[in-house]
């Protein structure tokens, strides 16, 4: 039922501001408008002002409220509109590619909307927004200009205003995604601290007003994305279309923190952090947002993204395209900042992929600090309160990316993103390849917003996202499958050595309260054997059925591809990893084997310091002892009295997981140790001829069987490697004694290796 547009007291001067795009609106409006104006007996002067609001999302051709803003103060400025529906049923918004050529549904042309008047009329729903009266409306532009608004000035505010309160009218029929934000480069240019802002850059720079008002016009337009209700319609059926070409329809989500995440995002500043493994991550996000009637994220990607078609479309469904270099720009960083400061204020949720780009090698990738530090910074300059980051962990059974990402990996060079890349990119998602998880977790909240140059800080929240994005990272039975036979290689299991393996990780990790998929049962033939028969049909698991049982192995060749689905969830497993690796190396002869024992905990833990996410030192210690007191609840009194104790406590620890999980970053970390070691002391190692180097070391060692498999080649494993040389100080040109020490850390990893191998010998299936 319409609500009256008509103000309580029937004597007040009114002014209506009809957004009408053409004759057949106004005409409908008006009509409206009297019968209403009849039931309710206004008296009142009413004037007029008709203005096509809703077609421009940037700009508005306020003219025509010109003459208006010379009526009396206490004139009640009244807006209203037609809501055009897609069918009877109001919350319809299945979009239609051939209303590309027939125009949009919900803005119909002049036919087509006496079309639907004539047999459909009760699609077309008008309402009026709130209103206000001409002096509270030049009291609130003083108010942000700082100064006395002139007649264009209050004319175009006037306009804004109507659209904004239509807006809000008309989500209450269409729902809370079509909010979107309208005329921000007006509003932003019209704002106190941006005009105050480019006086004080004028001055820096010795640059003119105007000079960087032109400047700054260019920069709104390809910064600022401009979503719309038929554009943002378009964008979900092409992301419903994305998100289940190889996956099940249903994204596996729950549903109460997903409602969780909604109220936030009404309340509070809210940026929605995504890992991010695949192109996918973000189409099947925004359909699930748009599902449950969220706002546009407004996702914040490089501009590499923007190629034709795609971005033009993207632009208009809240993607916000980022030049990768602006710092030379002191102009872009300030519209920058402006632009998600003015976001935030007005409780769009903000979205990017905090890792900056795609995981290659299936585990959290360290943090990029860019989009953070200015979403931080935007935040803290205009004193943003209770901002709060959510995590988002996606997760899958198999992904299309990873044979390229594999490949990238042994120095293929990526292929650059295009529209023909897009179009193969989407053929390629057509095989099964399972279900598609999200799991929200805990929001990082920040009270008081530090500033953007406060590196500390800035490490810290995104240490807290990380931990929390992997704590919600629930265990697929793809990346199980995957760790137990790339534990076993080159052995193959039997159906039944694989299920039983896989089950007594599982029951590892339940009680340990890690989360396990909701689909995952274990116990379930059936879905084991359809998992293994994608797995097959993917061509990453070989099964061997010619014998007196079928046998399991990782497909030849396919042991990097089998790494990346066993490294999404590898940092459940770490803790106990390092243990284990610890346990192996207390020698019996140890003095002190328990102080020995906590040594090598703290060796690992610094040699894996740029693979995983760790808790402080202490907390460390304490996740350590905690592990291994489940077996032994006195483990260190036992250590303390006997080091022959940690071989037996070894040997109880089923599942054991290290060799299954490190082997691959320890042979990796041993090349580069290797390529170092026979580097002249007095030569310094450069990262780009080292990354050379170790490529042909590797391969090399591998057909020698120093290393075990080819998923210890790899891009990012040997920069890694590189950086923890680096930071033991063994890249730089030196003496004599460097050279010992670059040998002495490839023993060190010699012998890690050995002691791998003993726990995969250990934890040979009974």
């Amino acid at each position: 039922m319409s609500v009256s547009p008509w103000p309580a007291d029937n004597t007040q001067s009114v002014l209506l501001v009809i957004d009408a795009a053409h004759r057949i609106e106004q005409q409908h409006l008006e009509s409206w408008l009297e019968r209403e104006r009849e039931k309710c007996g206004f008296l009142g002067k009413v004037e007029q002002a008709v203005i096509p609001i809703a077609d421009s999302p940037e700009g508005i051709h306020a003219d025509e409220l010109c003459p208006a803003v010379g009526l009396p103060d206490d004139t009640l400025v009244v807006p209203v509109r037609v809501v055009w529906l897609k069918g009877l049923d109001v919350k319809s918004t299945t979009p239609r590619f051939r209303d590309l050529l027939l125009g949009n549904p919900r803005r119909p042309g002049p036919i087509r909307a006496r079309r639907i008047l004539k047999h459909h009329p009760m699609r077309a729903k008008c309402v009026s927004g709130r209103s206000a009266t001409i002096q509270e409306m030049r009291q609130r532009l003083e108010h942000r200009l700082g100064a006395t608004p002139d007649e264009n000035q209050l004319a175009d505010f006037m306009a804004g205003q109507a659209s904004i309160a239509l807006d809000i009218a008309e989500r209450r029929l269409r729902g809370s995604r079509y909010k979107v934000p309208r005329h921000v480069a007006s509003n932003l240019r019209s704002s106190r601290v941006f005009v105050a802002a480019l006086r004080e850059l004028s001055a820096q720079t010795g640059r003119s007003i105007s000079s960087l008002h032109a400047e700054a016009t260019t920069i709104f337009k390809e910064l600022i994305s401009l979503p719309q209700a038929f554009w943002l319609d378009m964008s979900y059926l092409l992301n419903k279309k994305i998100s289940s070409l190889g996956y099940e329809n249903e994204i596996v989500v729950d549903k109460v923190s997903l409602q969780n995440v909604r109220q936030i995002c009404k309340e509070r500043p809210t940026a929605i952090l995504c890992t991010h493994k695949t192109h996918v991550d973000f189409p099947a996000l925004n359909k699930v947002m748009f599902d449950h009637d969220f706002p546009a994220l407004h996702t914040m990607g490089g501009v590499n993204m923007a190629f034709a078609g795609v971005g033009f479309l993207a632009r208009r469904a809240g993607v916000i395209f980022i030049r990768r270099s602006f710092q030379d720009n002191p102009l872009y960083k300030l519209i920058l900042r402006q632009y998600i400061a003015y976001l935030m204020e007005k409780h769009f949720p903000l979205s990017w992929a905090f890792e900056g780009t795609r995981s290659r090698v299936g585990k959290l990738m360290p943090p990029k600090y860019g989009i953070l530090k200015y979403v931080v910074e935007a935040a803290h300059a205009n004193d943003q309160r209770m901002l709060h980051i959510i995590p988002v962990a996606m997760n899958y059974d198999l992904i299309g990316d990873v044979r390229d990402y594999a490949k990238e990996q042994s120095g293929v060079k990526k292929r650059p993103e295009s529209l023909s890349w897009f179009i193969g990119y989407m053929r390629s998602l057509r095989r099964p390849m399972g279900k598609i998880y999200m799991d929200f977790g805990e929001p990082v909240v920040l009270d008081e917003v530090p500033s953007g140059d406060d590196r500390l800080a800035l490490s810290k929240i995104a240490l807290q996202v990380g931990v929390e994005a992997n704590r919600v990272t629930p265990i697929t039975l793809a990346s199980l499958a995957t760790m137990v036979l790339l534990g076993s290689a080159p052995r193959a299991l039997t159906r039944e050595e694989l299920t039983r393996e896989i089950a007594r990780v599982v029951r590892w990790a339940q009680a340990r309260d890690i989360r396990i998929t909701r689909h995952f049962e274990i116990e379930n033939e059936a879905e084991l054997a359809a998992l293994a028969q994608v797995l097959i049909d993917n061509r990453l698991v070989s099964r061997y059925d010619d014998g007196p049982e079928d046998v399991y192995a990782i497909a030849p060749h396919q042991e990097t591809v089998a790494s990346y689905y066993r490294n999404t969830t590898i940092h459940h497993f770490v803790t106990k990893a390092i243990a284990e690796l610890a346990l192996a190396g207390v020698s019996a002869k140890e003095s002190a084997p328990l102080d020995a024992y906590w040594q090598e905990v703290d060796r690992l833990r610094d040699l894996f310091k740029f693979e995983f996410f760790y808790a402080p030192r202490e907390e460390f210690h304490e996740e350590v002892s905690q592990e291994l007191a489940r077996y032994e609840a006195d483990w260190q009194d036992q250590l303390a009295a006997d080091a022959e104790f940690a071989r037996r406590l070894l040997r109880s620890l089923r599942p054991l997981i290290a060799h299954a999980t490190l082997t691959q970053f320890v042979e990796a970390y041993y090349v580069v140790a290797s390529v170092a070691a026979v580097t002249p002391h007095d030569t310094e190692l450069d990262a780009g001829d080292c990354l050379k180097r170790c490529f042909a070391h590797a391969r090399q060692a591998y057909r020698r069987r120093r290393i075990s498999s080819e998923a210890s080649i790899g891009k990012l494993l040997f920069q890694n490697g590189y950086k923890w040389m680096e930071n033991r100080g063994l890249t730089t040109s030196g003496g004599p004694e460097l050279a010992e020490q670059r040998a002495a850390a490839r023993q060190g990893l010699r012998e890690l290796m050995h002691r791998l191998q003993r726990i995969q010998v250990l934890a040979l299936p009974d």
